[in-house]
């Protein structure tokens, strides 16, 4: 592995490449990468680098992202059937149907969507700046939320906006149950429970903290207590650990793990920086249509 490691660092040089994994990576890859993080924060530490090329270790909405904000340079996915279950291959077509029954409606898609369904939204946002997204909306604009229906919610309690809540969401989060938090709470009473928004409601009322997974990260990080429970995907242990190596971190349910993000091996990202492939390019129309709801979100305060 050693070996491999090495190689991959050489060709990074040689190919003037950026490694981006997101938090919810094997170890391994997080450990390897330049930079870690959301997805969207590593496209924007991507774009702002010199790189000509950028490896992003995560899912292919992600790499697409990266794309978009950085179409100059190389994008590859070295897993290339990492896909997200937070939606499937209907939700574009769900999604035109909504835009032409009403065009009126603004459609606030997560970045947690595919290139296309980006640009037939209004605005994006992400898990960490979602409520302010919202609440930078005009009042009279009737409001689509997609496709995480759980997140839609958390917002909708946080905004007390009218908000049409999709009925998608993710199934890492929205798995966990009731009887398998209230174990771990009984197992460790003193520890803050830590949840990602894209939990079902009556998890989250259990929930001492609520955030995105760097959020959660630096809530730890804050912190005076010393030991956590994680109602989030397994991955963000590895931060987690790395950064709070004096303190205790327990996961809410073993079943918190996306096997897509699990993809990503260090012989594919060899593999792709040796062939410059697999390589994720959005259309140009595309992409310039989709960059404008990213922009939009990027311009409100918070992001």
């Amino acid at each position: 592995m050693e070996d491999l490691v090495e190689k991959i660092h050489q060709l990074k040089r040689q190919r003037r490449a950026v490694i981006l994994a997101h938090v919810y990576e094997p170890p391994e890859i997080q450990e390897l990468a330049d930079f870690t993080g959301d997805s969207f924060a590593l496209s924007q530490q991507a774009a702002a680098t010199d790189a000509q090329v950028i490896v992003f270790c995560g899912v292919r909405f992600m790499a697409e992202t990266a794309n978009i904000l950085s179409p100059e340079k190389i994008t590859l996915l070295p897993a290339a059937d990492a896909g997200c279950q937070m939606f499937d291959d209907r939700l574009l077509a769900e999604v035109q149907r909504v835009r032409q029954a009403q065009p009126d409606a603004c459609i606030v898609s997560y970045v947690n969507t595919p290139a296309a369904v980006k640009a037939l939204s209004d605005i994006c946002c992400t898990s960490a700046n979602a409520t302010e997204v919202i609440r930078s909306l005009p009042e009279d604009r009737e409001i689509i939320f997609l496709p995480d229906g759980n997140l839609a919610s958390y917002v909708k309690e946080q905004t007390a906006r009218p908000i049409h809540c999709w009925s998608g969401g993710c199934p890492v989060h929205a798995n966990l149950s009731l009887q398998e938090l209230t174990a771990v709470r009984r197992m460790h009473p003193a520890a803050p429970v830590l949840m990602h928004p894209e939990c079902r409601p009556e998890l989250r009322q259990q929930a001492d903290y609520i955030g995105g997974t760097m959020g959660i990260v630096r809530y730890a990080q804050q912190s005076a207590e010393t030991e956590f429970i994680i109602a989030t995907e397994q991955g963000v242990l590895y931060p987690l650990q790395e950064r709070c190596p004096d303190k205790k971190f327990y996961l809410a349910s073993p079943r918190m793990l996306c096997l897509n993000m699990k993809k990503t091996s260090l012989e594919k990202i060899y593999t792709a920086l040796d062939t410059l492939e697999p390589r994720i390019i959005v259309p140009e129309k595309l992409r310039k249509q989709a960059a404008k709801s990213l922009h939009r979100m990027m311009e409100i305060k918070g992001r």
